[in-house]
């Protein structure tokens, strides 16, 4: 299966500035290790050393919260895209 994968601006410079990339893979974490193994400096934004989804991500398909739709275990389907939004936090003192 592959589907787009968008890339945030903060993930950006460690994907060699790509806006997207299509991985294949038949569930987000399919997907989310595909895109580890290529691009190892995103492991520790992506998942946590057990598998599972960092708490400051949220990860869409095709706008459905993969949290809701059973996380990595998620389905991933041909030509779904993938939207990977970093928790930004900050604010002023």
């Amino acid at each position: 299966m592959a589907a787009t994968v968008r890339i945030p601006t903060v993930l950006r410079p460690a994907m060699g500035g790509l806006t997207t990339v299509t991985v294949e893979g038949s569930t987000i974490g399919a997907v989310l290790t595909e895109l580890t193994t290529t691009y190892p400096a995103v492991e520790g934004q992506l998942l946590n050393q057990d598998g599972t989804l960092h708490r400051f991500l949220n990860v869409y398909v095709n706008d459905d919260d993969v949290r809701y739709i059973g996380g990595v275990n998620a389905p991933v389907g041909d030509d779904d895209e993938i939207t990977l939004l970093p928790a930004v936090a900050g604010g002023a003192a």
